[in-house]
């Protein structure tokens, strides 16, 4: 008897096997999500860097160090994915520019985005980390990232703009110490909560 596939498993097959960039994305193809319709957080990042791109494992880096710890839980809990929605603004590594990583490409989010967030109808808590993420999921996100970061407060319980975890953005953390002081305390609890 043929398994049955459900309009979730079409899709999320459908985009790990997405040959849209091939082309253009020097390092290959290799889409890089954690999805399941019973998820109750989302985590809205960026993009794979170098070392996910290898693993095929999301924020499997310093990153995704940092981001547990902000979030108060283990890997276990993490990379379980029927509590956790790793779902970046484009889904595989898109090089390197002259100071990081080259931005997420457009057609990503433009092709997949709307459909599968469409599928996880469960979602409690969006952590919406960098720039990127920010322009498109808050509908008025402020004019750089640390203004809408600095106004978490303003979006409601079920969405959080946050700063990316990356080792980069160390100076931005020790020039903006409210964000560990005030933001990181209500974000464990709203993890907690959503997580049931």
């Amino acid at each position: 008897m043929p398994c049955s596939t459900t309009p979730f498993d079409s899709l999320h097959q459908s985009i790990l096997d997405c040959r849209l960039c091939a082309e253009e994305l020097e390092h290959g193809v290799r889409p890089v999500v954690q999805v399941h319709p019973a998820a109750r957080i989302l985590i809205a990042g960026q993009a794979p860097g170098s070392k996910v791109h290898a693993s095929g494992i999301p924020f499997d880096d310093a990153s995704g160090d940092r981001l547990r710890a902000w979030m108060g839980i283990d890997r276990d809990t993490f990379y379980d994915r029927a509590r956790i929605a790793i779902v970046p603004m484009g889904f595989c590594y898109p090089g390197t520019g002259k100071s990081g990583d080259l931005p997420p490409r457009t057609i990503c989010a433009a092709t997949w985005r709307t459909r599968l967030l469409a599928e996880l109808p469960n979602i409690r808590l969006t952590l919406v980390l960098g720039l990127y993420a920010q322009k498109w999921h808050l509908t008025s996100p402020g004019k750089n990232l640390t203004e809408t970061v600095s106004n978490w407060k303003d979006y409601g319980t079920a969405i959080m703009p946050m700063p990316h975890p990356s080792p980069r953005n160390a100076l931005w953390l020790k020039k903006n110490p409210w964000f560990e002081k005030n933001a990181l305390p209500t974000l464990k609890k709203r993890v907690t909560k959503a997580l049931g």
